[in-house]
Formats: C-alpha cells, structure tokens, sequence
C-alpha cells in the first residue's frame, strides 16, 4: 500500500510537469496552427538559467524569475524572427525551422555553459521529507511541484475560461480569421499566447532542474512526452492536456514499478527482466493509441476542431 501511494505520487508529480509542457505547446498548435519543436528548448533554456542563477546567488526564486524572464524573452524575440514568417507555410517547413532552432539552443548552451551537465540542489526550504502515511516518508520538493502544477492548472483555467485574454484565446482556436475581422490584433495574441507557452515551459524546466541533468538536449524527450499528451488530450485543450498529463504520469509511474514483478509471475525473471523496462517504456504509447482507437480527436478536442 505505501509503496502503491509513492507510485501514484511520482506519478502525478511527472504528470504535473508533462502538463506544464503540454499546456503551452497545446496553445500554439490550437490558436496558430504551428508545429513547435523548439518548444523543449526553452524547457531547457529554463532548467539551465535557474541553475546557474541559483549556484551565483543561492537564491532558488532568483533563478526561477531569472528563468522565468529569459525563457518569455527569447520566446517574444523567436516569434517575432522566426514564427511569423512561417504561419502561413506548410508543417514541413514548421517542422524544418524549428528542428535548426533545437540545434541552434543546444550549441549556444554549450557555448554559455559547456558540455558539462550542471547539478541543481533542492532549495534549503523545500529539502527534507514528511510522512503522508505512518513509516512512509516522501519528498518534500516533489509535493511542492505537484502543488504547483495543480495551481498552475487552476489558474490557467481561470485566464481561459473567466477572462477577456481567455475569451479571445478561445475565438483564436476555433476560427483566428473570423477574430482577426472583428478588429482583434492577432499578432499581439499570438504573441502574447507563445509568451505563455515559453513561461510555462521554463517553469517545468526549473521543476525539474534538482530532480534531472542539466544538460544540452534534455528538452527531447520531454517534448515527446509532451506531443503524446497532447495527442490524447486533444489539440487545443487544457483540460485535455492536464487529464492526458496525468493519465501518462501515472501509468508510466506505474508501469515501471509493477510490470516487472508482475510479468515474474508468468515467466523467467531475466526475461521479466528485460521486458518488464521494455513494456513499462512502451506503456503510454499504448495508451495513446488505445485512445485513439476509440477518440480519434482526443479525450477533450477544442470547440471548433
């Protein structure tokens, strides 16, 4: 049982952080029809100013602000450059662009900070461990990025759904011409959507700095992981991407600690061995594409699509 709760805590820790990717990513594909690869990147630009920040002044929020600010700045500017030329293009030339711009931000972090990977510790007040069940002791850092992904949520919730900035999000999704007609600058949205996405994504860097290797590339495979929730979620929706979120958080967590013994109960333990890992990392494609099976559009599609 105590060991079944840990699961379901990592589990949602990593769904939390695979949102905060998600929520962003999700917006820009739904509003500006843009396949964003280089959105990892700012993942990692995120984790790589916070470290450093923190190892300068030892102060965990000064790098998270630092992070914060750096990632909407070199989000703001890359739109402006390099998306607006290609709204209008086709996704290979989307996809084309923004795989150089991957290249591009991992050589210039290797420039900035070396090919080294960076070591970020856990904040002093947010180190230790507490109790959420007698003899089970969990980190106390992790129940701080579940809170936070859970607040973040929150609030994303309430700019979409409860504001003028949210209404328009909303209009840009389901027909961005029709808004552009009634007078509404959609460059400034879009820019100011993509500025969201960027923060969104340097906080989940910065998460996942003290728990992860700072290092060039590691924005990849979270940007995966990323694309996979928003597949099941459905393009364009938050409450898709948080549900998908910890959907994957939680079966992934799950899988990999359950599918090996269990796998011990019907055959060899070294082929359970080499399977169970196996199984275990193939597990959320088989969800993605279970849903799939039965809701071609996602779990939650935007309105509109």
């Amino acid at each position: 049982m105590i060991q079944l709760v840990e699961q379901l805590l990592n589990g949602a820790q990593l769904g939390v952080m695979l949102f905060l990717m998600a929520a962003g990513l999700t917006l820009i594909f739904g509003i500006m029809n843009l396949i964003n690869l280089a959105h990892g990147s700012l993942y990692m630009l995120g984790a790589y100013v916070a470290a450093a920040t923190f190892a300068a002044t030892g102060s965990f929020l000064l790098g998270l602000a630092a992070a914060l600010l750096a990632a909407i700045v070199v989000g703001v500017v890359i739109e402006i450059v390099v998306f607006r030329t290609l709204y209008a293009r086709d996704h290979l030339d989307q996809v084309l662009a923004t795989f150089g711009l991957i290249l591009f931000f991992n050589e210039i972090v290797r420039i900035l900070w070396g090919s080294t990977a960076l070591y970020m510790r856990v904040p002093a007040f947010l180190d230790g461990r507490v109790e959420i069940l007698p003899g089970s002791p969990y980190p106390v850092y992790r129940l701080a990025i579940i809170a936070v992904g859970l607040l973040v949520a929150l609030l994303l919730y309430l700019l979409i759904a409860r504001t003028r900035i949210g209404m328009l999000i909303r209009a840009g999704a389901a027909n961005r011409v029709m808004l552009g007609a009634l007078g509404v600058n959609v460059r400034v949205l879009y820019t100011l959507v993509f500025a969201l996405g960027a923060a969104l994504a340097a906080l989940a860097g910065v998460m996942a700095g003290p728990i992860f290797t700072v290092e060039s590339g590691m924005g990849e495979s979270v940007l995966i992981l990323a694309f996979v929730v928003i597949v099941i979620g459905g393009i364009g929706s938050i409450r898709g991407a948080f549900t998908a979120a910890l959907l994957v958080g939680l079966v992934d967590a799950i899988g990999r600690a359950y599918l090996r013994p269990l796998l011990g109960l019907f055959m060899h333990s070294s082929a359970a061995a080499n399977a169970g890992p196996a199984l275990a990392s193939m597990s959320i494609y088989i969800l993605m594409a279970a849903v799939l099976f039965v809701r071609p559009q996602g779990l939650f599609p935007a309105r509109g699509r």
